[in-house]
């Protein structure tokens, strides 16, 4: 009975000498100082937006599933001409040929 009290003594003291050598409590450690929440508080135009969040725009879902009800099917619209840049399909991967070289 004698030698559970000390092992348990001992095993006490040696759990009480731990807190030394935390990684979280060592000097020079990172700690959360709640740096992210003043950045964040910062930047935000309207505070309350934290609290409760507002639409950044009305969604269409209809329009969405419709998207995507194309996209399985095979059926995806071409990309309007802007006028900017010329749209041209390119190959995935290292498989692909390379473009087309245009002459002058």
């Amino acid at each position: 009975m004698m030698t559970l009290r000390a092992t348990t003594l001992l095993l006490l003291l040696a759990l009480a000498g731990c807190s030394h050598t935390d990684p979280y409590r060592r000097e020079g450690n990172w700690r959360a100082n709640g740096a992210n929440t003043a950045n964040l508080r910062a930047m935000v135009v309207v505070p309350s937006d934290l609290a409760t969040a507002t639409p950044a725009s009305p969604a269409d879902g209809g329009l969405a599933a419709a998207a995507l009800n194309r996209l399985r099917h095979d059926r995806v619209r071409p990309l309007p001409d802007s006028g900017l840049a010329q749209i041209v399909a390119v190959g995935s991967g290292a498989s692909a040929p390379p473009p087309a070289a245009t002459g002058n």
